[in-house]
């Protein structure tokens, strides 16, 4: 299945070289993600399906979080964690930074990350794949109306991510836990 069919309407490639690309604001996520359990041998997982975490606690804390720990890999293969603002709006991930940071030169050469919340205790972690994009209007200030009321101090212009240094993160598998290893979910994305 192609990102254009999970996300929605993607519009052109943009044409100044970091490949972003254009969306609209009907871009959402439609993916359905399948629970099951994590395979962690030793750990005391539960084998049964009793007691999983429903999505809705996963959007719910990417929903409410202020930073998204983001780990790239660098040219040589070394891990780069970052702590980065977003927003999930509407069912997708959005985190904005400048493409001529370390981490948004990994995610051009190599765009597959994990992105961590900040608690140790009441986990969410993402894999997938960042993608820069450009929003369109309605998209941009949705998102800069997000950030607004979520960053004290900060009020992004809508026509900032116009140039790049916005990115959507498309999930391949989601962890989280809040009574490790009782309630131990994994999602994955098909």
């Amino acid at each position: 299945m192609s990102l254009g069919v999970i996300f929605g309407r993607v519009q052109s490639l943009w044409d100044r070289g970091r490949g972003g690309r254009r969306l609209d604001s009907t871009a959402s996520n439609t993916l359905s993600p399948r629970a099951s359990r994590p395979y962690i041998p030793g750990y005391g997982v539960p084998g049964s399906e009793e007691g999983m975490l429903p999505w809705e606690h996963v959007t719910s804390k990417l929903a409410g979080a202020k930073n998204y720990w983001i780990c790239t890999a660098t040219r040589d293969g070394a891990p780069h964690c970052t702590p980065i603002w977003g927003a999930y709006l509407e069912g997708v991930l959005y985190l904005e930074g400048s493409p001529r940071t370390r981490r948004g030169r990994d995610i051009a050469r190599n765009p597959h990350v994990a992105v961590h919340l900040e608690s140790g205790d009441d986990v969410v972690i993402l894999e997938g794949v960042a993608e820069e994009v450009i929003p369109d209007s309605d998209l941009a200030q949705k998102l800069a109306a997000a950030m607004g009321s979520k960053y004290e101090g900060y009020q992004p212009e809508p026509e900032q991510w116009a140039e790049g240094g916005l990115y959507r993160i498309t999930p391949k598998v989601v962890f989280a836990w809040t009574q490790f290893p009782t309630d131990a979910t994994r999602w994955t994305f098909e």
